[in-house]
C-alpha cells in the first residue's frame, strides 16, 4: 500500500525528541572526548586512531539511539501496519480483535485471537493527548473496517 492508502499513521513524539537529544549528546560527548583525548595528559598514548574509534563509538551509539525513532502504526483498510523496533507486520482486519491500552503500559497494543497481543511502541503513555487522540482514532476505524463474527 501507498502512503495515501492509510486513513491514519501515528508515531510517537516524545520519544523521537528523547531519543534524537540522545543521539546528538552521545555524538558530541564522544566526539569531544575524541578530541581531548591527545591534549590531557594520563600517561597513555593515544593516536588518530584512538580519537577516531572514539567519535565512531559515538556516532555507533547514536545510531542505536535513533532505533527509538522508528516505531509506527499505521491503519488502513487492508489492516493495521504496526513496526516496532526492529520488525514490521501487517495484521489484518480479520485477525483483530482491538485496541488496548492496559494499566500502567508503556504502550498500547493490538489484540488478536487466542489472548495473544503485538505491542504498538508507536502509541505511548508519555504522549498523552496525542496517544488518546491515536486510540480513539484507530478505534473507529476498527469499527469501520473490522470484520464482525456474522459479516
Amino acid at each position: 500500500m501507498s502512503g495515501r492508502d492509510w486513513d491514519l499513521e501515528v508515531r510517537s513524539k516524545k520519544s523521537a525528541r528523547y531519543a534524537i537529544a540522545a543521539a546528538v549528546l552521545l555524538v558530541v560527548a564522544h566526539t569531544t572526548v575524541a578530541i581531548l583525548l591527545r591534549v590531557s595528559p594520563t600517561g597513555v598514548y593515544f593516536r588518530t586512531a584512538d580519537q577516531v574509534a572514539m567519535a565512531g563509538i559515538g556516532f555507533l551509539l547514536a545510531g542505536v539511539a535513533l532505533l527509538l525513532t522508528r516505531p509506527r502504526v499505521r491503519v488502513g483498510k487492508s489492516g493495521v501496519a504496526v513496526r516496532n523496533i526492529f520488525s514490521e507486520r501487517l495484521i489484518e482486519w480479520d485477525l483483530v480483535r482491538g485496541l488496548s491500552f492496559p494499566d500502567g503500559a508503556m504502550w498500547a497494543r493490538v489484540d488478536i485471537p487466542d489472548d495473544e497481543f503485538i505491542p504498538v511502541m508507536a502509541i505511548q503513555s508519555n504522549d498523552r493527548d496525542h496517544a488518546v487522540a491515536a486510540v480513539r482514532t484507530f478505534r473507529s476505524l476498527e469499527a469501520k473496517y473490522s470484520v464482525g463474527p456474522n459479516d
